[in-house]
């Protein structure tokens, strides 16, 4: 009987384990070599398994950009590329699923009803105290090639606060969520205060107004708006609006480095995106600045959690891992996840400028240049090695422009409209008629002379036309870049002066 439980016990013990056994076989001189035999080769198995699994793994990440070869981009463009969309030296975190509010097809129609309301207000009435040039900017607001940069001279500097404001009157959130006037103004003030705290030339709060003006315009060129219910339109905006609060203007890369609070408090674990979720959260442990005073625990609970996961997403070296995943789920028979749809829908929205027409791409691509500048100045200063793109000196900007654009911009797009297609053309599909007449009043529908339809045909139309619309404006921005190129090489003109050589007044751009 001992023998036998013996015998049982050995087949239970885990690889480390029987190598301990072995060795102590081993100093004591008591070696079953028969035993012994079969128990390297069962730990010799694990451990090929192993390594055949994490090499798998490894792989299936270098497989997301094996075009990027020495002959195809220069090797710092490579490495920026790698060391910036992909998880590195670590398992990336895993967040629990979130799960959908709402059990049908059905109940989604009609959640995503509401927005017609919406559209029942004109920016002119939603904000009658503006200057002109605000109400003129704010008109169009649903257009792909809205001019924030405008906005921003318009509202002297208050571009967040003043497109943040409108959208959640457009949307009547603020009616619906019982929104405070006086607590939504406190919170924006400071949350702007919150994006000016480091002088970024990108990450300040020009560019989180951008984000969120695109991730509405993609909520209806998509036709994603009608998934959602207004509980997630809130918290899609919302998360878009503080995706950057108080970002240092460095990469999680640098802060981790060079152990900076930031990443002894979060562990280096997407350091400046847990730092930008908690202090936007706790503004709103001020009373005065809680916006969302009046929802329900339930409604408060879903909101943080959808938020927390978007924001968390935002961290552009689970690029890949997001990529990978989003092509899995639409690969499978059962619906896409909510919270991982929206997710990608933020990702996508943070990294649009390559996507829009070059006079707002050029602008936005001076300034990102300008604050990894800053990040290479510092790290020279601390005799560290300059982290690719960041050397003023040698980096080759339109090079990293046209790479980031084939390898990052083009493949995300091109994923975000597939999903989009997954989840819209079956709710089409399974309610040709919706439960209420639909009519859309904003200047995006009007372009169309039939009105929005909810039809088969109008969708697959809508979604063919804004692929369109971004492709068209990657294909130019490249162009342009390789222009510079040519011009930076042969001693014409400089990076900075053809960023802006070339631009021409925004209306030109059409934008069907």
């Amino acid at each position: 009987m001992a023998e036998l439980i013996k015998v049982k016990q050995k087949h239970l013990q885990t690889p480390l384990s029987r190598l301990k056994c072995m060795i102590r076989d081993i100093d004591e001189s008591n070696v079953d070599y028969e035993q012994f035999k079969k128990n390297l080769e069962y730990t010799a198995s694990l451990l090929e398994a192993l390594y055949r699994d994490e090499t798998r793994q490894s792989l299936d990440m270098e497989d997301q950009l094996q075009e990027l070869r020495p002959d195809s981009v220069p090797k710092e463009v490579h490495n920026w590329l790698a060391s910036t969309f992909m998880q590195q030296a670590r398992r990336p975190l895993r967040y629990p699923d979130y799960k959908p509010s709402f059990r049908s097809i059905v109940h989604a129609v009609q959640a995503g009803i509401f927005v017609e309301r919406m559209f029942r207000k004109m920016s002119s009435t939603a904000m009658t105290d503006q200057p002109l040039a605000v109400v003129n900017c704010l008109r169009e607001v649903d257009r792909w090639n809205f001019d924030v940069f405008a906005l921003d001279v318009g509202s002297s500097g208050h571009a967040l606060k003043t497109l943040f404001t409108e959208l959640m009157i457009r949307y009547e959130l603020n009616s619906r969520f019982k929104v405070p006037i006086s607590c939504l103004m406190s919170f924006l003030c400071e949350l702007e205060q919150g994006y000016n705290k480091h002088n970024n030339p990108y990450h300040c709060q020009t560019h989180a107004a951008d984000v969120t003006q695109t991730l509405h315009c993609l909520l209806l060129r998509t036709g994603l708006v009608h998934w959602l219910t207004e509980l997630e339109v809130l918290a899609s905006l919302f998360a878009a609006a503080i995706h950057d609060n108080e970002h240092t203007g460095n990469t999680n890369s640098f802060h981790i480095l060079t152990r900076s609070d930031l990443a002894i408090t979060y562990n280096d674990r997407s350091v400046q995106e847990s730092h930008h979720l908690s202090s936007t959260f706790c503004i709103l442990q001020n009373e005065q600045m809680n916006i969302f005073t009046n929802l329900s625990r339930e409604e408060w609970v879903e909101l943080r959690s959808l938020v927390i996961e978007m924001v968390l997403a935002t961290d552009m070296s689970f690029h890949i891992l997001q990529v990978k995943a989003m092509k899995h789920s639409l690969q499978q028979q059962e619906r896409v996840d909510k919270a991982k749809a929206l997710s990608f829908l933020l990702h996508t929205a943070d990294i649009s400028h390559p996507a829009k027409p070059w006079v707002l791409h050029s602008r936005w691509s001076k300034a990102l240049t300008d604050e990894l500048f800053r990040q290479g100045d510092k790290e020279g200063e601390l005799g560290l090695t300059i982290s690719p793109l960041c050397d003023r000196n040698t980096a080759p900007v339109a090079q990293s422009q046209i790479g980031f654009i084939d390898f990052i911009v083009d493949p995300t797009f091109s994923l975000l409209m597939d999903m989009a297609e997954k989840i819209i053309i079956p709710l089409v599909q399974d309610n040709p008629e919706p439960p209420e007449p639909i009519n859309r009043h904003s200047s995006l529908w009007k372009e169309s002379s039939r009105g929005l339809q909810w039809s088969l045909l109008h969708i697959t139309t809508e979604l063919v036309s804004f692929r369109l619309t971004w492709t068209r404006h990657t294909e130019d921005n490249k162009f342009r870049w390789r222009e510079i190129e040519t011009g930076r090489t042969s001693g014409d003109v400089s990076t900075e002066e053809s960023s802006t050589s070339t631009v021409k007044p925004l209306q030109e751009y059409s934008d069907h």
